[in-house]
């Protein structure tokens, strides 16, 4: 554990030192230290619990990569990029309460999704049996780029990653692997996931007309089903791809008198709201009058 301190330690001292950000004339140093301890802290927390309840019950190994980019219809992936995205689209937020410049602060903000899973990239590149994933590195710096570039052309995020989940019939199947209980399964059980690519009309397309809403959006879904193990195997169902094409709310544009409220709507932004959908599985169309 002692390493994975020094590795944290370091990074802040390259990542904010070397850039030169004392020279930042609009910056708040009681903001910047108080930015950069919560999120050192957070890492460490957040790496030493992984490293406690994950990663001691595997032996070490030499560092070495694994492909897994065939497992999972690919869900795990989309997983990790909505992480990335949502990391850095709070992350500029904060590099931007810290009075930092607009481009470092998307810069700097942007790539914190990209750092904290890389460090579990690595972490996973010495645990036997495992091994770090070039498909999960591509997917982590897609994810911050999504956020970064949108924060850089237009100053906000016309096109939102997004997730919806609900049960499915296959984790009682594999509960080691899909989860033991409804929590787990938000989590692990990919035939329950969905990850919507969210499109404000509004913002988009640049409607003037003041009488269209701005928190329309619509929304492109994929999902999968039928997936027990990672890969497909012998007297498992077939595991089919599922596209999907629905309306969706952009929380972050509705107002309400409440501030609370406000910031009730806006934390739970990155949540699919649940609305009509159109689904597309093997040429097959299907209609949900709710989708979750």
């Amino acid at each position: 554990m002692k390493h994975l301190f020094l590795i944290l330690f370091i990074f802040f001292d390259l990542q904010v030192n070397s850039q030169g950000l004392q020279s930042e004339p609009n910056l708040d140093k009681k903001k910047k230290n108080i930015l950069l301890l919560s999120e050192a802290s957070t890492y460490t927390i957040a790496l030493v619990g992984l490293n406690q309840l994950w990663y001691a019950d595997y032996p070490r190994q030499s560092f070495r990569f694994k492909n897994d980019n065939r497992n999972w219809l690919q869900m795990d992936k989309m997983g990790h990029t909505a992480v990335s995205y949502y990391s850095g689209v709070v992350g500029i937020k904060a590099y931007q309460w810290a009075g930092f410049s607009r481009k470092k602060a998307i810069w700097y903000g942007g790539m914190t999704g990209s750092f904290f899973l890389t460090i579990i990239e690595v972490l996973d590149g010495f645990s036997y049996g495992w091994g770090a994933s070039t498909g999960d590195l591509i997917a982590n710096t897609t994810g911050s780029l999504l956020a970064i570039g949108q924060a850089l052309k237009w100053n906000e995020q016309r096109i939102q990653l997004k997730y919806s989940y609900k049960p499915s019939e296959w984790a009682d199947m594999n509960p080691e692997k899909l989860g033991n209980n409804h929590l787990e399964r938000i989590l692990k059980d990919y035939n329950g996931q969905t990850y919507w690519l969210s499109f404000n009309m509004k913002s988009l397309l640049q409607i003037e007309n003041e009488s269209f809403p701005n928190w329309l959006s619509v929304s492109l879904g994929h999902s999968g089903n039928g997936m027990i193990s990672s890969l497909q195997e012998e007297k498992q169902p077939q595991r089919k791809r599922q596209f999907l094409l629905s309306l969706d709310i952009d929380l972050n544009k509705v107002k309400t008198n409440s501030k609370f409220l406000n910031t009730v709507l806006h934390t739970f932004g990155f949540l699919k709201f649940p609305a009509p959908a159109v689904e597309l599985t093997k040429g097959k169309l299907y209609f949900h009058p709710i989708y979750y």
